[in-house]
């Protein structure tokens, strides 16, 4: 009688490891990105996140997004650039701001934080 019982918890356990990737399993075109390179201006990168694009891609776009951003001033934001979408968060205080920055294009996205003296 173990037999039976045997192959039907082993029938089981083989059904639940097939089904537990489509359920529980993290995207693996995610990534926590670091040696972001030195800020253009005068401040620093602080961290970068990526989807559905590479470490480098990411950091192409966080580089253009500061490049369109400066183009109106040292304060300036840019919502869009070369197909890319981004939102800006910012906190300041009187010499310098904290920023989070979101771009999307084509299901990529790029996720980074930056602070940057005024």
């Amino acid at each position: 009688m173990t037999k039976p019982r045997t192959r039907l918890l082993a029938a089981a356990a083989t059904c639940a490891a097939l089904a537990l990737p489509a359920f529980g399993a993290a995207p693996a075109s995610a990534a926590t990105c670091g040696g972001l390179g030195k800020y253009p201006g005068q401040g620093y990168f602080t961290s970068l996140k990526v989807t559905n694009i590479s470490c480098a891609g990411g950091k192409d776009v966080m580089r253009g997004h500061y490049r369109c951003r400066v183009k109106n001033g040292i304060k300036g934001r840019c919502p869009s650039f070369s197909g890319w979408r981004c939102t800006e968060r910012r906190q300041a205080i009187a010499t310098e701001y904290n920023a989070r920055v979101i771009c999307k294009k084509s299901g990529r996205t790029v996720n980074y934080t930056y602070q940057q003296n005024t």
